[in-house]
């Protein structure tokens, strides 16, 4: 991973031709921006669920080593798919951030966290414990097919998504 934080501006200034033979993205601005590391970056691990967090919770109780989880909660506003006790969980297991094209809920304590989590928004229903999803499938995430083992960069300015580790 890379010593220094890459602004994602800076990134897309350097490499106009990723940009343009489509190995580096921008995902839409739809996500709020929750946690105290407001920039991050790392390789991600995706995982695709609807309105169930089971396999969201498996997935932060393993080592980050400095991962993202990337996750496809299908856009649904209709309940959180991650809480505070998981993202702790995560911080203490070594995980650069977390991007939940959903829901979270307990806000305030995930903004305790030296994690960076996005989301589309708060909720304060609590998801389904089902079990049901695809680990390390590609997903579609704000205008994004997202692979796993891709490279995430966030900051203040949004996410990137890159095929390979990239710096300036």
């Amino acid at each position: 991973m890379s010593a220094l934080p890459l602004a994602t501006a800076e990134a897309c200034d350097a490499n106009p031709h990723l940009i343009l033979n489509g190995e580096l993205r921008a995902l839409q601005p739809i996500f709020q921006i929750y946690g105290r590391r407001q920039v991050f970056s790392g390789p991600i691990v995706t995982l695709k669920v609807f309105e169930d967090n089971v396999l969201i919770r498996e997935f932060l109780e393993e080592r980050g080593n400095g991962r993202v989880l990337v996750v496809d909660g299908g856009g649904s506003m209709r309940c959180a798919i991650l809480g505070g006790n998981p993202v702790q969980q995560a911080q203490n297991n070594g995980w650069a951030g977390i991007v939940v094209n959903g829901c979270i809920r307990d806000v305030d304590e995930i903004n305790g966290c030296d994690i960076g989590v996005r989301a589309l928004g708060s909720h304060p229903m609590k998801a389904n414990k089902k079990g049901f999803g695809e680990k390390h499938a590609a997903v579609n995430i704000a205008g994004t097919r997202i692979s796993d083992g891709e490279w995430l960069y966030a900051d203040s300015d949004g996410i990137l998504i890159s095929r390979t580790e990239i710096s300036i």
